[in-house]
């Protein structure tokens, strides 16, 4: 394309869109995918029918998956799987019956994808104009804990937050609420929860019959140094495990929505047929790309080097603190963001208008870096997963001196000074 320029080297600092785990250009995916072709280009999984790579990769997975997840279904996107598990949730009550369990319960400011509903589930930039139409979602306070009330450390804000959700499934009824869906560190700003966040949410969801559903589209294969963060990381086995992106490292589209035994029994007892599919659940094209890159995360023991190298990744963001713009710098290992204040003391925020994040990744890209502004206010970094320690001497390098520009900037238009 004419006026476009090429030649020009980057560093992809959010994976494609979170995605490409095992980083770009890998031959042997290439090699996998097209020996796939040859062999069994595409069958309908809908019925009894499936294919035999469907099969061998429904295996491999759920022998990974938190405790109790022993039956997967394949879809396309994060989108669409937890789609899959919102309905398979309200399916699951009206077989087992208490069909007016139907209420949602999600975080304030989440995002769990871009279809009707799960936009819904999602913060309200992403329903403008139809949230009054999902009378059935509900929104609980978002475990931000830059952004707790102030004074308030972080076993008292954990049981602030745990009292807001008892109170909202009491408000609401528990025999009317029918799940909690929640990521393990939320994408929208990333937001990593105070310590025990999800295991203390987990226990209350029991307590009231109410199903956790972890949103692991971002967290899982190795973004924070497991196949699966939820158990691992965060001491929680949820009900239903929502994933996609890194299950295929984004080079075929792919996602699965994993169920508890209990589930599964629910919806195939006998005289019961579950009408749900898409014309791609268990691609054997896919499915074949995604068996070839967990066998590429398992031989190159990709999550225990997230683990280490990872580690020291998420250390060097958090030492732009030293940088009077910088209020926070957050996350877990290949999932950071960086959240820029007016005042460090106050945590002041800036004005959308004035874009701070968005100057910041200008100038970035032009040196070399992809980032993204997530927020007007947060930069995010969520880079392939085989980074070299090159790679991020080179990221802070060009964080440092972008973030330096942009205080230039903002103090040369009379929009900031540092201590203000």
């Amino acid at each position: 394309m004419s006026g476009i320029p090429t030649g020009n080297r980057f560093i992809d600092g959010v994976a494609g869109l979170w995605c490409v785990n095992i980083g770009h250009g890998r031959a042997e995916m290439a090699d996998a995918i097209a020996q796939q072709v040859r062999t069994l280009t595409y069958y309908s999984a809908f019925g009894a029918q499936t294919n035999p790579v469907a099969a061998t990769l429904a295996e491999r997975l759920c022998r990974l998956t938190p405790k109790g997840l022993n039956h997967v279904f394949f879809s396309t996107s994060g989108s669409d799987a937890n789609e899959t598990a919102i309905r398979t949730v309200l399916r699951y009550f009206t077989l087992i019956g208490k069909p007016n369990k139907r209420h949602i319960l999600t975080l304030e400011d989440a995002y769990h994808g871009s279809t009707y509903l799960t936009a819904s589930m999602s913060g309200p930039a992403f329903y403008p104009g139809w949230a009054r139409e999902t009378g059935f979602i509900h929104r609980v306070a978002k475990p931000y804990p830059y952004r707790c009330p102030q004074g308030m450390g972080e076993a008292a804000f954990l049981a602030h937050l745990a009292a807001n959700l008892e109170e909202t499934i009491e408000r609401l009824g528990a025999d009317q609420v029918a799940c909690f869906i929640a990521e393990p560190i939320m994408g929208r700003g990333i937001v990593l929860p105070p310590e025990g966040y999800h295991r203390r949410m987990g226990e209350i969801c029991r307590t009231h019959g109410v199903l956790y559903i972890s949103d692991e589209v971002v967290t899982g294969f190795g973004r924070l140094g497991h196949v699966f963060a939820s158990e691992a990381r965060f001491d929680i086995a949820p009900d239903i495990l929502v994933s996609a992106k890194g299950i295929s490292s984004g080079y075929i589209p792919l996602a699965a929505t994993f169920v508890s035994d209990e589930i599964y029994e629910a919806l195939s007892a006998p005289g019961e047929v579950y009408y749900h599919g898409f014309t791609y659940s268990g691609h054997p094209v896919a499915c074949a790309a995604a068996l070839k890159n967990l066998e590429i995360i398992e031989r190159e023991k990709i999550c225990e080097t997230v683990r280490d190298r990872g580690l020291r990744f998420q250390r060097m963001l958090e030492s732009l603190t030293d940088l009077a713009l910088v209020g926070e710098a957050r996350g877990s290992h290949y999932m950071m963001g960086i959240e820029f204040v007016q005042n460090r003391t106050t945590r002041e925020r800036f004005p959308e208008s004035m874009k701070v994040s968005e100057r910041v990744t200008r100038k970035a890209y032009a040196k070399g870096l992809i980032a993204r502004a997530i927020m007007p206010e947060v930069v995010l970094l969520s880079p392939t997963l085989v980074l070299s320690e090159s790679d991020i001497a080179a990221i802070e390098r060009i964080l440092r001196e972008s973030i330096r520009e942009t205080m230039d900037e903002l103090s040369r238009e009379r929009l900031w000074r540092p201590g203000a």
